[in-house]
């Protein structure tokens, strides 16, 4: 259950004066609340008057600014539990949710189990980075991610004062990535001529539209699988990607359908996820053609009781309408890579595929990020060059590196961008 933490709020205060404590010096402080009830709370273990004084006079501001933080026994456990059920659950994907879940309870709570979500300082977080940095620098990476953001979320809801998170970094011995680099990686991607085998090859297999979609498009597997034909502006040939198929961690198994639970509608990964592109030639005319199969055998199995057409609309189905797994491609893709004696890289190396070869023609890094639903330009440089650091607005440092890396190409240009861009240019130089 989520804190209660809005349930009573003080009208009024009252901070007397500084006194000595047993060895120490402290101060009381009185809350008057709407119900026209009284607590009083006490704040000690100063060394001096003055330190005691000093805080006082923190406190009395607090107080006026509506900042004060009313103490409460909150153990960082449960604070954390709490979290991660009832904002990152609900907020971030399966995914995500799962890898932090992993840091919170097997790191995060073994490490501050016994200790107050108030009383949680920089000392406590230096002391859990470097332990934690001595077994795994990865989980020490993701660590402070969750660390930083679970403590801003306690500052928002005003059960802590400040983010103690802040300016704590990780030990030396894990070095920071480096960013501001374009270091186009082809053994993970594919040429031109690579790409028209692969789609020729696939054109008598289910993933036909799984490959159109990865490398002529630059989408997301989840994103295709969560493709339907009401999602197309058959006028303007644009097509709007809104959600995608997976697991709703909102959503328990026993909830669902039978084999449906890594199948359902969850929204696109990010809010920039969500985004309209124009369809190539190439790929409009098979979904044409797609579609009327599509609609015969929907026709064919209208009446068939045993096992019924399912009528969701999906554009990547089986041919009883049925929205296709996760791994479904992943046969078929694999031996069309061996067959074809192409690079046995990644299907989602596609898009990196994608990507790469529309910086190399030339395209400027804020359309090649739109067009690949990444929140920012500086995304879609580091994503595709081995790269996890992200910086903002810095586009101009970037074009002296691109200038270097990418011999005879000319220099990606900082520009706006516009939705209006064409990428038949592309489709025909794959294909002719």
């Amino acid at each position: 259950m989520a804190f209660d933490l809005n349930k009573r709020q003080y009208v009024d205060y009252k901070v007397y004066s500084v006194l000595k404590l047993k060895d120490k010096y402290g101060f009381k402080i009185k809350l008057i609340y709407d119900d026209k009830t009284e607590e009083i709370q006490q704040r000690g273990g100063f060394n001096s008057k003055k330190e005691a004084n000093d805080n006082r006079n923190v406190v009395i501001a607090e107080l006026y600014n509506k900042s004060f933080v009313i103490e409460q026994k909150i153990k960082t456990e449960k604070f954390l539990i709490d979290w991660l059920e009832n904002e990152v659950k609900k907020k971030l994907s399966y995914n995500s949710y799962i890898s932090y879940r992993n840091v919170v309870f097997n790191y995060m709570i073994p490490h501050f189990k016994n200790l107050y979500i108030n009383n949680l300082n920089k000392g406590h977080i230096q002391s859990f980075y470097n332990s934690t940095a001595q077994k795994y620098k990865s989980i020490a990476r993701l660590s402070k991610a969750v660390i930083k953001s679970s403590m801003q979320y306690a500052s928002k809801i005003n059960i802590i004062s400040s983010n103690p998170a802040l300016d704590v970094e990780l030990p030396k011995c894990i070095k920071k990535k480096k960013s501001r680099e374009l270091v186009i990686n082809t053994e993970k991607t594919l040429s031109l001529e690579q790409i028209k085998i692969l789609i020729n090859e696939s054109k008598d297999t289910p993933i036909h539209f799984h490959i159109l979609f990865a490398v002529l498009m630059g989408m997301r597997r989840s994103e295709i699988l969560g493709l339907k034909y009401s999602d197309i502006d058959f006028i303007h040939r644009k097509i709007k990607v809104q959600r995608q198929l997976g697991v709703d961690p909102n959503i328990s198994k026993e909830e669902c359908k039978k084999k449906t639970y890594t199948k359902q509608e969850i929204n696109v990964k990010t809010f920039s996820s969500k985004r309209e592109l124009d369809i190539p030639d190439i790929v409009f005319e098979a979904i044409l053609e797609e579609r009327k199969k599509y609609e015969e055998r929907r026709k064919r199995r209208i009446n068939d009781k045993t096992n019924p057409f399912q009528d969701l609309n999906y554009i990547c189905c089986s041919t009883y309408g049925k929205p296709r797994s996760k791994g479904f491609h992943m046969s078929y893709y694999k031996e069309i890579l061996k067959l074809n004696n192409l690079p046995n890289i990644r299907f989602h190396d596609l898009r990196h595929t994608y990507s790469t070869l529309l910086v190399m023609n030339n395209y400027d890094l804020k359309a090649v990020s739109q067009l690949m639903g990444h929140a920012t330009e500086i995304i879609t440089v580091d994503r595709y060059t081995d790269m996890n650091s992200i910086i903002v607005d810095c586009l101009e440092e970037l074009e002296p590196y691109i200038e270097s890396v990418i011999d005879n190409t000319p220099k990606c240009t900082i520009k706006n961008y516009t939705n209006e861009i064409e990428l038949d240019f592309l489709v025909e130089k794959l294909l002719n």
